[in-house]
């Protein structure tokens, strides 16, 4: 079982998106998504974010809101939980990224991006409505979305 955060992060009308093209054996290889990542030993959710944020970015956030919980499935694998945040940065300038590119996305550019299925999903209510969400995404060996379930 993995537990992680997701921000989407708003500046104005765009969200800040992060093409994940660096890392080797990378599950969202060439998709864009968020950013977040992992919790470490001890961390909360916030905590995670935070320091997620402050990694990708290299700059801290001025205000973020927890917005619900994905839950993932992958073929075979053990479930990920995914902590689900939006939020604002303190500055809009942003440093290199070791895990791809980072770029502002105007929302009517956002999904014309490259993006998981199941991402297309949450982001619409995510963007457009304050409603908490809970998601479940099946998806098969081949990153194929197979179910979903909104709770």
């Amino acid at each position: 079982m993995g537990l992680a955060t997701l921000a989407y992060l708003k500046d104005g009308d765009s969200y800040l998106m992060l093409h994940r093209t660096k890392k080797k054996h990378d599950v969202n290889h060439n998709k864009w998504i968020g950013v977040g990542g992992k919790l470490e030993y001890g961390e909360s959710p916030a905590e995670c974010l935070k320091r997620e944020v402050l990694e990708e970015t290299g700059q801290h956030l001025s205000s973020y809101q927890y917005r619900g919980i994905i839950t993932f499935i992958f073929a075979d694998h053990d479930p990920d939980y995914l902590f689900l945040y939006t939020g604002t940065l303190e500055e809009t300038d942003l440093r290199d990224c070791n895990e791809g590119v980072l770029k502002w996305v105007t929302q009517d550019e956002l999904f014309d991006l490259e993006l998981w299925d199941g991402d297309r999903l949450f982001l619409d209510p995510l963007i457009h409505t304050e409603k908490m969400i809970d998601l479940k995404l099946v998806y098969d060996e081949n990153s194929h979305l197979v179910a979903k379930e909104s709770y």
